[in-house]
């Protein structure tokens, strides 16, 4: 079983306009309302695939309640610890091409909260093969939060996946403990080392991956956008190029990627196979209206047309 880990999810709302009007009223009738944050993106591709996946994290109020609704009505197992404060709203304005977005920072949460969390997370981690780890921590939350995740889930030799930045991922890859897996794109890269990287120069990146900050972690997917990705596992580096997609919307695409190497990992796929599942999710989110979904046809699609070579050193 895959769990996937939302420590602060929230309710994404959308509201298209053909044009957004300042200081005066905006109208508009096709407002969409999903249950959002990174984690639960990951969940739905990984249900859509098919693949066995339980969600978790901490919800709490109306909106909490709201959230967890959806999941149900989706056919999707959960298992989330209440809390006494509201989970939030992100909302989305699109127009005029744009999107214009209000995010609150959400909750706060207590520390018998997160300590009846973690109890649960260490039940749950019991059933579990993979762990996914996605987005930011709720207010309350210690920023070394997911190392703590990262350390239990190793204890029982469970697979971590960790999609997060900051000073978050500085916490956990610092660690004794390391993840299986990061997935920052380039600008995250680029924070976390404080270097600047040039697509002309992927020599740069793979020396960058190979610093001693780096060892212990088996798999690092840095994305690259429509360039595709750079990949290395344990002490092999991977090229990974995608065919140009028409896109509709690419929100959710990193949490599609996360979702496709974890379904992929949880079938035993080779390495360049699981690069091409993953890329492959990621892309077929990108042509879906709604964020965190796919088509699986799709999905199989694209996997025939992506290229993965390795990179001799």
């Amino acid at each position: 079983m895959i769990v996937t880990v939302t420590m602060n999810p929230s309710i994404d709302i959308s509201y298209p306009l053909a044009t957004l009007k300042i200081d005066t009223v905006n109208r508009t009738n096709k407002v969409t309302k999903t249950a959002g944050g990174k984690g639960l993106n990951v969940t739905r591709v990984i249900h859509d695939l098919g693949g066995d996946v339980l969600a978790t994290g901490v919800l709490g109020g109306f909106h909490g309640a709201y959230i967890a609704e959806e999941l149900k009505k989706a056919g999707i197992k959960q298992d989330f610890t209440p809390i006494a404060e509201e989970s939030r709203d992100s909302i989305a304005i699109l127009h005029e091409g744009n999107q214009t977005e209000i995010l609150e920072s959400g909750p706060t949460v207590s520390e018998d909260e997160q300590a009846a969390f973690l109890e649960k997370f260490e039940e749950l981690i019991k059933q579990a093969d993979i762990v996914t780890i996605s987005g930011s921590l709720a207010k309350g939350f210690p920023s070394d939060f997911y190392q703590k995740l990262v350390q239990i889930a190793q204890q029982h030799a469970v697979k971590a996946l960790l999609d997060t930045s900051g000073e978050g991922l500085k916490q956990v890859i610092t660690a004794k403990q390391k993840p299986y897996l990061i997935k920052p794109n380039l600008e995250e890269l680029e924070a976390l080392l404080g270097q600047a990287f040039s697509l002309e120069k992927l020599d740069d990146i793979q020396a960058a991956l190979s610093q001693p900050l780096f060892e212990g972690i088996e798999w690092i997917v840095v994305s690259l956008g429509k360039h595709g990705a750079i990949a290395k596992y344990q002490e092999t580096f991977y090229r990974v190029e995608i065919p140009t997609i028409q896109v509709i919307n690419p929100v959710g695409s990193g949490d599609s990627t996360i979702a496709g190497f974890a379904y992929g990992l949880s079938k035993a796929m080779p390495p360049m196979d699981l690069l091409k599942m993953c890329m492959a999710t990621g892309m077929a989110n990108a042509q879906e209206n709604k964020t965190g979904h796919v088509d699986p046809a799709n999905v199989k699609n694209h996997f025939e047309k992506i290229n993965v070579k390795k990179i001799e050193r």
